[in-house]
């Protein structure tokens, strides 16, 4: 009987861990171009808290001013024009917003403005979202897109952002 309630006892705190968010966790999608584009670059996400995620990157090649960023449900950059990428992250099935709005999807990362050079270098913080593959909001294995125009933070589901000129896996 004590060596089942201890195996038990280990059982749920593997599993606990498991679903935890591991602090300082890091992955990256490095951006290629797509849609005859020339967009590239790396967008890189660390796990700075249990629900706080740092984004940070550059990116280059696109035309000067905000364009939309977003997590896509599928880790497949396969198609010209990414669409193999599939809709926006969105795990609890929210309508599309603002990256700080309550009403979001996951993968709703807003804009980057890219300067006159063709530029975006960006970093900023965000809830929601983990740097995991084994929870809900997990988003390893998923897809970084960079869209054509700025995303208005409330069309849904895509913010009216345009096509997809970049897209890289999160590894």
């Amino acid at each position: 009987m004590k060596r089942t309630v201890i195996t038990a006892a280990l059982v749920v705190l593997a599993s606990g861990c498991a679903s935890t968010p591991q602090l300082d966790a890091v992955a990256t999608a490095k951006l290629e171009p797509r849609s005859g584009s020339k967009v590239s670059g790396t967008v890189t996400f660390t796990q700075a808290g249990a629900d706080i995620v740092r984004v940070s990157g550059e990116i280059s090649g696109h035309t000067q001013g905000p364009k939309g960023v977003h997590i896509h449900d599928k880790g497949d950059c396969s198609d010209a024009q990414a669409m193999s990428a599939g809709s926006h992250f969105n795990p609890g099935k929210h309508k599309h917003g603002g990256p700080y709005e309550p009403e979001r999807h996951a993968g709703d990362l807003g804009n980057v403005t890219f300067n006159d050079k063709g530029v975006a270098k960006f970093s900023f913080v965000l809830g929601g979202i983990s740097v995991s593959d084994s929870t809900p909001d997990g988003i390893i294995g998923r897809a970084v897109v960079v869209h054509a125009a700025a995303d208005d933070l409330e069309t849904d589901p895509t913010g009216n952002s345009g096509g997809r000129v970049a897209c890289g896996v999160i590894r």
